[in-house]
C-alpha cells in the first residue's frame, strides 16, 4: 500500500506505467465537471470511476482485494477514513472471489487512516482493504467526491 499527496504523486512513476498515468490523470484532470461513472482511460487496461457518496460508519466496514487489478484512490472533495490488512493465507473469506467483478471480500479488521481531499491511496493485490468510511472522532458520515482508477496487473 502506498498513502501519499497528489503533489509528490511523480515520485510513484516507477512503480509501473499505468500507475504513472494513473497519477497523471489525476494531476491534470478538473473533476468538478467530470459526470460520475466510469470513463476508460486506456480500455480494460487502465480506467477511472467517478464516485460520488456519503462516508458510512467504520462498524459497516467492507474488507476487499482485487486479483487483477490495483486500485489508485483519489480523494477529491471531503474526507473518508480506509482501512489496510496485508493478505493472509489464514484470513477468513466472507464472499467468495468473483472473476467478473474481480472482487473478493474478508472477515477481518486492520489499521484505518483518514485520506482527505488530495489525498491517494495505492492498493495492490496483496491489500486487503476497507474504503468509504466516515472520518473524525467520533466518525461523521460526509459527502466524498473520489475517483478510482483500476490498473490491470495482468494480460488482458
Amino acid at each position: 500500500m502506498i498513502l501519499d499527496r497528489i503533489e509528490n504523486a511523480m515520485m510513484y512513476r516507477s512503480v509501473g506505467a499505468r500507475v504513472s498515468a494513473a497519477l497523471n490523470y489525476l494531476r491534470r484532470t478538473d473533476f468538478s465537471s467530470l459526470p460520475e461513472g466510469r470513463h476508460e482511460l486506456d480500455g480494460d487496461r487502465l480506467f477511472a470511476i467517478v464516485q460520488r457518496y456519503p462516508t458510512k460508519p467504520p462498524e459497516e466496514a467492507r474488507w476487499e482485494a482485487h486479483r487483477k487489478y490495483l486500485d489508485v484512490q483519489y480523494v477529491v472533495e471531503g474526507v473518508e477514513r480506509m482501512g489496510y490488512a496485508p493478505l493472509a493465507p489464514e484470513m477468513p473469506i466472507q464472499q467468495a472471489y468473483d472473476p467478473a467483478k474481480d472482487l473478493v471480500f474478508f472477515s477481518t479488521a486492520g489499521d484505518l487512516f483518514e485520506v482527505g481531499a488530495g489525498g491517494f491511496a495505492i492498493f495492490a493485490p496483496q491489500d486487503v482493504h476497507a474504503p468509504g468510511l466516515a472520518a473524525g472522532d467520533p466518525p461523521v458520515p460526509g459527502e466524498v467526491l473520489k475517483v478510482v482508477i483500476k490498473c490491470r496487473l495482468v494480460p488482458a
